[in-house]
């Protein structure tokens, strides 16, 4: 699998990611979305549990975003699933800034 260094992937500049926005990324075959909370990141699977919708085209609320389709809530701290028609957690991967880089990486097969 190689070393755990190159299992991060960069995502963007600190200071590219304004407050409540994200940026996206292709991981493994799995678009992510990385967003910026009150100055913490928090990345979580693009795709909404209840019906495949991008979460990144949502709004964000607190550390919550909304699904623009039906209007499923997400914890963007948890993943966990808020408010029907969501019932489905998402993924979260964990997150770090090195050298002023946001960086991702996809945990669930350690």
């Amino acid at each position: 699998m190689g070393d755990a260094m190159s299992d991060w992937i960069d995502v963007a500049g600190v200071d590219e990611i304004g407050p409540n926005e994200c940026k996206t990324v292709i991981m493994r075959g799995v678009q992510v979305a990385v967003f910026n909370i009150e100055g913490g990141f928090f990345a979580i699977e693009d795709e909404c549990s209840h019906e495949a919708t991008l979460l990144s085209d949502g709004s964000v609320e607190g550390d919550t975003v909304i699904c623009a389709k039906h209007g499923a809530r997400f914890s963007l701290r948890n993943g966990e699933a808020l408010s029907p028609p969501a019932y489905e957690p998402v993924a979260i991967f964990p997150v770090r800034i090195q050298d002023g880089r946001v960086q991702v990486r996809d945990n669930r097969w350690d």
